[in-house]
């Protein structure tokens, strides 16, 4: 009777130190992956507004620049760091709608710039109309970098968290917090609206921007059919529940005008939100981006592609190659373009992020792929691949041959890519099958990160 009498409390002694500790751990844990995500974000915050820094003094001395040789390495600058601006800024815990306009000077910047490289190649001086483009671009970037100035002033005085926008912990952060952040970035959207339109033959233009979606189809659909079909794409028996994201006064501006929801998966941190956008026409996912910390890393590349591969054909893209990839804080980027035919189609782009810790996909953007995917007529090469050599430089040796589709302007050029090596480092030419002009040469970067194209 004795021995019963203490094994008791003896037992629930156990138990509640066992408990306490499990529960110290958990908090541990989350506390670990709160400071993770924080410095994530907070290293995506800083990145953006090193780029945009760079933007801006690159386009003033763009201004200042009379050297078609020098005005090509500071355009070539401006768009590459303009699309590094635009692809951190992705990664922000906010909506698409709320940036839409900032998206759209990124993209022009770096589009217009690129369409300037081409002009200087021709051998054409900067125009005056051109000039007062560039210098419209220089002060919204300036503008661009004032806000963030006042926006990481403002964070600093109230000791804010960007990691909270996506937790949603209390109502202080949800009308306080977070209001210093999307008011700043709803200020900073509406200086970018003044910029004039930029008249030029480029696939950011504002005739290309303002154009429909290809290949969305279908009709509207309801708030309640995209939560189910955000819930079904992200895995029914996945998602422990799904709330709507504000989508901000400027949604009707985005390319894809979408309905974005906050999605909290069961096996995941439980404030820690997937953010999921499905087009309001046709219904389709048009991205996804799930900000989990990456633990250790295990996957190498090639089976992390097998598993973005395999994702896009379980979502219904049959046909889709990889041509690049990108490594950076535990994931890894991948470019997925449609074939057709046996002609590689670049316009259709799809974005996939796979993190390297257990192969989930981390991220889908899709916005390529829907605004230019429609069906097409695809002609046949008025010149062989024998005459369209012809026109590449002799001292360049070729590894590979195919046929592609490129985007120029607002429209699609059916070309020989030609991959090779030049003074030991690799290119790529793209001559026209239809008049055997030379469209495009693009240099090929390899790293540990992965494969870039400039």
């Amino acid at each position: 009777m004795n021995r019963r009498w203490w094994i008791a409390p003896t037992l629930l002694a156990l138990l509640l130190v066992v408990s306490g500790i499990w529960g110290y751990n958990q908090y541990t844990m989350k506390n670990r992956y709160e400071v993770a995500l924080e410095n994530h974000y907070q290293r995506l915050f800083f990145d953006v507004k090193k780029h945009v820094d760079n933007v801006q003094v690159s386009l003033s001395k763009a201004l200042v620049s009379d050297s078609k040789e020098q005005n090509v390495l500071l355009l070539s600058q401006i768009m590459n760091e303009a699309y590094f601006a635009q692809d951190k800024l992705s990664q922000m815990p906010i909506t698409h709608a709320e940036t839409a306009k900032t998206e759209k000077f990124l993209n022009q910047a770096a589009d217009y710039s690129y369409h300037i490289i081409q002009t200087h190649l021709l051998g054409e001086n900067v125009t005056k109309e051109q000039r007062e483009a560039l210098t419209n671009l220089q002060k919204n970037s300036a503008t661009f970098n004032g806000e963030l100035a006042k926006l990481h002033a403002s964070m600093m005085e109230s000791n804010f968290a960007l990691g909270e926008l996506s937790n949603k912990q209390s109502r202080r952060v949800e009308e306080g917090n977070e209001k210093v952040f999307q008011t700043s970035l709803v200020s900073m959207d509406k200086q970018m609206s003044k910029s004039p339109e930029l008249i030029y033959d480029g696939p950011f233009s504002d005739q290309m921007l303002n154009r429909k979606p290809l290949g969305l189809g279908g009709n509207n659909v309801s708030l309640e059919e995209a939560k189910r079909i955000a819930t079904d794409f992200f895995g029914k028996d996945r998602v422990a529940r799904l709330e709507v994201f504000e989508q901000g006064e400027n949604a009707s501006e985005v390319r894809i005008p979408a309905y974005t929801f906050h999605l909290y998966p069961k096996n995941q941190q439980k404030d820690l939100a997937v953010y999921i956008g499905v087009s309001k026409k046709g219904g389709k996912v048009v991205w996804m981006v799930n900000p989990r910390p990456v633990s250790k890393k295990t996957l190498s590349p090639k089976q992390a592609e097998e598993k973005a591969l395999k994702y896009l054909k379980e979502k219904g893209f049959e046909s889709m190659e990889a041509n690049y990839s990108l490594k950076y804080d535990g994931t890894i980027l991948f470019n997925f373009v449609n074939k057709e035919k046996d002609v590689t189609i670049y316009p259709d782009l799809i974005k996939v992020k796979v993190a390297l810790d257990t192969g989930e996909i981390v991220g889908f953007d899709a916005s390529a792929y829907y605004l230019n995917h429609h069906e097409r007529t695809i002609e046949s090469p008025h010149i062989d691949e024998t005459a369209a050599r012809e026109k590449v430089n002799v001292d360049f040796n070729i590894d590979s041959v195919r046929l592609t589709i490129i985007p120029k302007g607002k429209n699609e050029i059916l070309c020989y890519e030609f991959k090779g090596k030049h003074n030991g480092a690799d290119f790529i030419v793209y001559i026209n099958a239809l008049d055997g002009r030379e469209e495009q040469v693009l240099q090929i970067i390899e790293d540990d990160n992965g494969t870039l194209t400039f």
